[in-house]
């Protein structure tokens, strides 16, 4: 039923269209497209106005042959990383990967040829569905803005999944952390360097702020990373401006709020020891969620899994995906592996069998709904 051909040809020609995240004009359209001539109703949201990224969301709806069946959704995203322009393809062994100049965007082209080849299969076949909605966002490798950006309003249905995880294909993700995004800005007393006494550096405030903090792994919840550091200027003044971003994880909405309160509390304290100050701003990246067994999404993923002979084994994630978000819209949703390997890199690939694998699954995601 699945024709593995058509499948790799779709997947091949999506990885060549441009789209590095903020910059989904040229795919936007041509995703549009195929998912009218198959019949479906496309609505395109106003993200673009919202976010200022290249285009809009896409809401595909396919109408229900059976009633009785439960409304699902399927999310996938239109964006890549970068290095992510004139991406060239290269198969070997049964292996798709790029020349090594630039990501190959199976993160997520995987799941939007996934769902293009589900789609025309059912059409082929006149396989019986209810109503199913494909949410196609913009900017998830940007911080899920395309997604922060829906209105919950276009959204019909019961549960639903995000094809969007790096587990093999059969196993799913069932929870992700909080994240919290933490801006540090010290402010420090500008001097010359040969009279350092009249000054106070804000790298040194800084330095120290960071050096008192919980970092790197706090618990078995919780992670807490500074990424950038950024000030200074000439080496014969005393520097009195410094930029730190940093960021908080934690599977617990009590843990991350301590943890960001903490590193804000430091960075502030630490620059009030030196009689100066610092500013800090805080915002919730994305909301973390989690999945009970109970959950009907939860055990129609598993048996969906293991009716396709595969391991159907959930996990949980560390990072953010669209389910975070959709999650909050009371719409229980659980992150299906794709099985791809080093995302984000050069050396990104996926096997043509883990796409085969899962077409699959989704289709018997569908027809047990």
């Amino acid at each position: 039923m699945i024709n593995q051909d058509r499948l790799v040809e779709t997947f091949l020609e999506l990885v060549q269209i441009d789209s590095e995240t903020g910059h989904e004009e040229m795919i936007q359209p041509i995703l549009k497209q195929k998912f009218e001539s198959l019949g479906l109703i496309v609505k395109e949201d106003d993200a673009k106005a919202k976010t200022g990224f290249g285009a809009n969301n896409l809401i595909c709806t396919l109408p229900a042959t059976d009633d009785s069946k439960e409304k699902i959704y399927f999310t996938s995203h239109m964006d890549t990383v970068v290095p992510g322009k004139s991406v060239k393809p290269v198969i070997e062994d049964g292996i798709i990967k790029s020349d090594g100049t630039t990501i190959l965007g199976a993160d997520d082209k995987a799941g939007l040829a996934t769902i293009l080849e589900v789609i025309r299969i059912i059409q082929d076949n006149q396989l019986p569905h209810g109503q199913i909605q494909f949410v196609i966002t913009v900017g998830e490798e940007s911080g899920l803005v395309g997604a922060k950006a829906l209105n919950p309003d276009d959204l019909d249905a019961a549960y639903g999944y995000s094809i969007d995880s790096a587990v093999p294909v059969g196993n799913f993700t069932i929870g992700a952390p909080y994240q919290m995004q933490i801006k540090a800005t010290t402010h420090g007393k500008t001097a010359h360097a040969s009279t350092p006494d009249k000054g106070v550096s804000a790298i040194n405030i800084a330095a120290k702020a960071i050096s008192k903090m919980k970092l790197g792994k706090i618990d078995h919840e919780t992670t807490a990373n500074i990424g950038k550091f950024e000030g200074g200027g000439p080496t014969n003044i005393v520097t009195d401006l410094v930029h730190i971003w940093a960021e908080a994880r934690s599977h617990s909405e009590l843990k991350i709020e301590a943890q960001t309160k903490h590193m804000a509390q430091t960075f502030k304290e630490t620059a009030e020891a030196f009689g100066c100050h610092a500013d800090v701003d805080t915002e919730l990246a994305y909301p973390g969620f989690l999945v009970t067994e109970d959950e009907v999404v939860y055990q129609k993923a598993q048996a969906a899994a293991k009716a396709v002979d595969l391991i159907g084994e959930p996990t949980i994630g560390g990072g953010g995906s669209d389910g975070n978000i959709i999650s909050q819209f009371g719409i229980p949703t659980v992150i299906l592996g794709i099985g791809y390997e080093a995302i984000h890199t050069t050396n990104e690939s996926i096997a043509i069998q883990s796409l085969v694998d899962l077409v699959k699954y989704v289709l018997k995601l569908i027809e047990i709904a």
